[in-house]
């Protein structure tokens, strides 16, 4: 054999790394320019809703105007609300939103892995659970106001009930998705139901319920919010619905921007964590 073609496989392995280094770079790079473009965009119609505004193309008595709501976030920030400080309006809406969200997902989580391992249980409660899940969540707030009260109870009750299917209807789908070789060579080793469940169920699962999270926590705010929207003593939404009453527009989108920075971080801490579990998984990038 020449020397030739054994030197050929010691040229593509040394390539490895070249290449390894180059994703790596181009991936940094379209990183930055991804986030350049973000930038770009919000200035751009932050700008534009500035103009159009100050020039009257748009009401800005309705639809306010970026400076306005920059204003009204410092005021906020500086000298609190109506209802005490800003600090304590945010946490007691996060507060509500991150008891709602742990429940609701508790219980999706452990209904959805129940029901996706017992056939017979599925069979019973899936009628139930698709006339549940076909009801407009969103009316309910209303009747936890009255069942509750103006307290966090009900609007933990309505972030539960929203945060609830989704995840429920991913864990289902994780439980029943999960490779049958894996489970009958589980069996074979003498595993019982239970070691099966918690070993190799719940582990194949996690993606799907991983996936729902990141939607369910924005469900939890809109939750805790319209229950402080309909009727509450302090949160974000009392904030809003003030400042509807009193026809102060910059307070409604100042409250809406609170709010997108909340979810914003939650989103980050929620993605940091997923990536921390799922390490072994190849990024988007190296695709």
């Amino acid at each position: 054999m020449s020397p030739e073609v054994l030197s050929t496989p010691v040229v593509e392995a040394a390539k490895i790394p070249g290449r390894a280094h180059s994703r790596a770079r181009a991936a940094r790079k379209r990183k930055i320019v991804v986030g350049i473009a973000r930038v770009l965009l919000l200035v751009a119609v932050l700008g534009l809703w500035e103009v159009l505004s100050r020039a009257k193309v748009i009401d800005p008595f309705n639809f306010s105007m970026p400076s306005k709501i920059w204003e009204q976030i410092h005021t906020w920030v500086m000298h609190g609300t109506a209802l005490g400080s800003l600090g304590e309006q945010v946490w007691y809406t996060l507060h509500e939103a991150l008891l709602g969200w742990v429940i609701g997902v508790v219980a999706g989580v452990l209904f959805g892995i129940a029901l996706g391992r017992i056939t017979l249980l599925a069979d019973i409660l899936g009628p139930y659970i698709k006339v549940l899940n076909s009801i407009p969540r969103i009316v309910l707030a209303p009747i936890f106001v009255i069942w509750f009260g103006l307290g966090p109870a009900s609007k933990i009750a309505s972030a539960v009930v929203l945060v609830f299917f989704p995840v429920f209807f991913n864990a289902f789908q994780g439980a029943r998705e999960v490779d049958r070789n894996l489970v009958a060579n589980a069996r074979i080793l003498g595993a019982s139901d239970r070691r099966v469940t918690l070993q190799v169920v719940i582990p194949s699962a996690t993606s799907w319920i991983f996936t729902s999270l990141h939607v369910s926590f924005g469900f939890a705010l809109i939750g805790a919010i319209v229950g402080e929207y309909i009727g509450a003593t302090k949160g974000i939404g009392l904030l809003v619905a003030q400042s509807q009453g009193t026809f102060n527009a910059a307070g409604v989108y100042a409250a809406m921007v609170i709010l997108a920075v909340v979810a914003l971080l939650a989103e980050g801490l929620l993605t940091f964590g997923e990536r921390r579990i799922f390490r072994w998984k190849p990024l988007e990038s190296d695709r």
